[in-house]
């Protein structure tokens, strides 16, 4: 737990902020997690772009997602200077999303085991998505 603690110590890099994921990240500044919906088709999607990648239709928006999912799959990073865990998560609204989980005994962790958003600062930029088991 000890390198698991050191995680939280570290500076995360500000993400790289564009025209098309700027609500997004302005979003997770207010801690809440955005996905696009395609309103020609129907489905969510992440990571945010204006086209759809399922229909390839420009008619999307922004949903508020509810932060809960589930883990599809996770590797724990134990050679790193600090271990961590990346993981996909499926969030309640269908997509999956690449992601860190964080704030949990590694070894606690299992496929399809409930998670909820927590965001986590960056080095001057907006707090990253992550997730903690719910």
């Amino acid at each position: 737990m000890a390198a698991q603690a050191q995680a939280k110590e570290r500076k995360l890099p500000a993400p790289a902020v564009s025209p098309e994921t700027k609500d997004y990240w302005d979003a997770a500044a207010q801690g809440k997690l955005l996905v696009r919906k395609c309103t020609a088709c129907g489905e969510a999607h992440h990571y945010p772009r204006t086209i759809c990648p399922f229909c390839f239709s420009d008619k999307t928006e922004w949903i508020t997602a509810s932060g809960k999912g589930t883990i599809y799959s996770y590797s724990v990073m134990r050679r790193a200077p600090v271990p961590y865990v990346m993981a996909y998560v499926t969030l309640a609204e269908g997509p999956s999303m690449m992601t860190n989980i964080v704030d949990c005994d590694f070894d606690q962790l299992r496929i399809g085991q409930a998670v909820t958003v927590v965001f986590k600062p960056t080095d001057g930029g907006a707090p990253l998505p992550m997730f903690t088991p719910a």
